[in-house]
């Protein structure tokens, strides 16, 4: 299998648009065309594209944030892999190459993120690469959680 991440251009847009979620995922995160249309408008979010032999299969965001103590925070914003090609080991695979990808595009120790907590799914799948609860909500009142990156065991 060969995946790999991609930049959204022109040439790539229409078929991160048609990505879909299924319908019980609806309130758990905006559709690609909410996150297109925010990183448009605030270029601290950076819009990835995921495919897996040529195919694009799902999507993720990331962005740079200050936060209070002064420090910059590297969040995995958004991630999603469209329904049809949920339930085929493909989450796992692919959080782990974004980890990876910010890790070292930043050599950052950190990754943030936030969810709903009603999202079960996600929150087992953030808990089996080592993220956890930092007790912190985010502005939409999801809850934040933290990976420390160092000496991080990878899967």
């Amino acid at each position: 299998m060969f995946t790999e991440i991609r930049d959204i251009t022109a040439f790539n847009k229409q078929e991160i648009l048609a990505l879909r979620i299924a319908d019980n995922q609806q309130n758990f995160i905006e559709s690609t065309d909410q996150c297109l249309a925010e990183a448009e408008m605030d270029r601290r979010f950076t819009p990835l594209g995921l495919y897996k032999d040529s195919t694009v299969i799902g999507f993720a965001m990331y962005g740079v944030f200050p936060h209070d103590d002064h420090s910059q925070r590297v969040w995995l914003d958004r991630y999603l892999i469209d329904e049809r090609y949920q339930r085929q080991g493909l989450g796992k695979h692919f959080l782990q190459q974004l980890i990876h990808y910010l890790t070292e595009k930043f050599n950052c120790h950190k990754i943030y993120l936030s969810v709903y907590d009603d999202n079960a799914v996600a929150i087992q799948l953030y808990k089996q690469f080592g993220f956890i609860f930092n007790g912190e909500l985010d502005d939409k009142g999801e809850k934040v959680m933290v990976l420390e990156v160092l000496g991080h065991d990878n899967h």
